[in-house]
C-alpha cells in the first residue's frame, strides 16, 4: 500500500472482521483496482461540486469506526457540522485521496501523515481519535519471559505495517536491534496461523489474532502497543485550504467527537452494536477491539495538541520518522509543527 508507487507508507493494514483479511482485502484490491478507482473519483465527485459538506475518509479501525456513533447519534447535526463520512475499504486509498484533494480530511494515523507533509502537502492534524493501547502486540510462546531469548528467532509480521514499527520499537526498548532476530513478511492473519502452527517463534500482530492467540493457551503478549504511549496515534488530518474554506463545520465534528468519546465510554454496548454493525461484525466479537483501544477525550487531545507533553504529537513525531526513514519509507524532513492544528480544538472546547 502506498501514497504512490514510488513512495511506500507506514499503513494501518487492519482488518477487523475476522472472515476479511488483510490478504484477502490485497487480493480484492489487486482484482477490482482499476474499477475501484473509477468508483472513487464518483464517490468523492463531481455530481455536485457546489456541496459544502465535508467529506471525511473512514477506514476500518475502531477510533475510525467510531465516527459512525457520531453519526447515528446525532452529534454532528447537534453542533452545526455539514458532515459526509466516506468508507474506503482500503485504507491506504484514504490516505491517497487527501493528499490529492479528493477529501476534506481523512481519518488517518500520524505516521501516515508525515510522509505527506515531507513532500509539502499542506496537511493539519486536527484532532486525536485514539491511541493504539494493546490493540497491537508482540506474541511470544509462554516460556518466553525476556526479549534475549528472542535473539536469532523468527519473528512473523506484516512488512511496512504498524506491527513492524511495534517490533523495531519494543527491541529498541530492550537493547536490541531488528538485525537480532529474522523477520519474514506475513499477512498479519498469515502470521497468527504460522505461530499458532509452531512455524514461527514470535509474530507481532493485532487483535483479534491477539485474543485468539490468548485463547488458545500457544501464546502470550511480552509486548503491546500499551508499552509504547503516544506511538500509535490514530487522527483526523484536514486539507488545509479545507479548514479555511469549511471552519465552522470542523469545530462542530471535533464537538461532536467529544460526545462521541463520552458516549462509548457511558454506554459501551450501544456503541458497540452500532461499530459492529458497520464493520459486519458480532458485537460479542468486537467487544474485544474496546479496551485496547484509549479514545482521546478533551484533556486527551489537549495534551496531544501541547508541544510541551512529552507524548504530544510534536514530541513522538521524531521516533516515528526516524523508522520511516531508516526503512525509506518518507523522503526528507516533516515539519511536525506545521502539520498540526489545535487551534480548532480549542475553540471547539471554549464552546462548550
Amino acid at each position: 500500500m502506498s501514497l504512490s508507487p514510488a513512495t511506500p507508507s507506514l499503513f494501518r493494514s487492519r482488518s477487523l472482521s475476522p472472515s476479511s483479511t488483510p490478504l484477502v482485502q490485497r487480493l480484492r484490491t489487486l482484482r477490482r483496482a482499476a474499477l475501484l478507482a473509477v468508483l472513487s473519483v464518483q464517490l468523492l465527485g463531481a455530481a455536485r461540486p457546489a456541496m459544502a459538506e465535508v467529506k471525511i475518509g473512514v477506514s476500518d479501525w475502531t477510533g475510525w469506526v467510531a465516527w459512525y456513533v457520531a453519526e447515528q447519534k446525532g452529534f454532528f447535526k447537534k453542533y452545526g457540522a455539514d458532515v459526509k463520512l466516506v468508507w474506503f475499504p482500503n485504507y491506504s486509498d484514504s490516505i491517497s485521496a487527501l493528499s490529492s484533494g479528493q477529501l476534506d480530511a481523512n481519518s488517518q494515523t500520524w505516521s501516515d501523515t508525515l510522509g505527506p507533509l515531507a513532500k509539502g502537502i499542506a496537511l493539519k492534524a486536527i484532532l486525536v481519535n485514539d491511541n493504539s493501547a494493546g490493540n497491537d502486540a508482540l506474541m511470544v510462546k509462554p516460556g518466553v519471559t525476556s526479549f534475549a531469548q528472542l535473539k536469532g528467532k523468527t519473528v512473523a509480521l506484516e512488512q511496512f505495517s504498524i506491527s513492524h514499527f511495534v517490533l523495531a520499537t519494543a527491541l529498541a526498548k530492550n537493547g536490541m536491534k531488528p538485525s537480532d532476530v529474522k523477520i519474514v513478511n506475513l499477512p498479519a492473519g498469515d502470521a497468527a496461523a504460522a505461530f499458532l502452527t509452531g512455524r514461527v517463534e514470535a509474530a507481532v500482530v493485532w487483535n483479534p489474532w491477539i485474543a485468539k492467540i490468548e485463547a488458545s493457551g500457544k501464546g502470550r503478549a511480552l509486548f503491546t502497543s500499551k508499552d509504547m504511549p503516544g506511538l500509535v496515534p490514530d487522527l483526523l488530518v484536514a486539507q488545509s485550504k479545507s479548514i479555511s474554506a469549511k471552519r465552522k463545520d470542523f469545530v462542530g465534528m471535533v464537538r461532536a467527537w467529544m460526545d462521541t468519546e463520552a458516549f462509548i465510554r457511558s454506554n459501551p454496548a450501544e456503541a458497540v452494536q452500532i461499530m459492529a454493525k458497520v464493520v459486519s461484525m458480532p458485537p460479542a466479537e468486537y467487544q474485544v477491539f474496546l479496551p485496547g483501544t484509549k479514545f482521546f477525550d478533551a484533556a486527551a487531545n489537549t495534551a496531544a495538541f501541547d508541544p510541551a507533553q512529552p507524548l504530544s504529537l510534536v514530541k513522538t513525531a521524531p521516533a516515528i520518522a526516524s523508522f520511516l526513514s531508516a526503512n525509506k519509507l518518507m523522503e526528507g524532513k516533516a515539519d511536525a509543527a506545521r502539520g498540526i492544528d489545535g487551534s480548532l480544538l480549542q475553540e471547539a472546547l471554549a464552546a462548550k
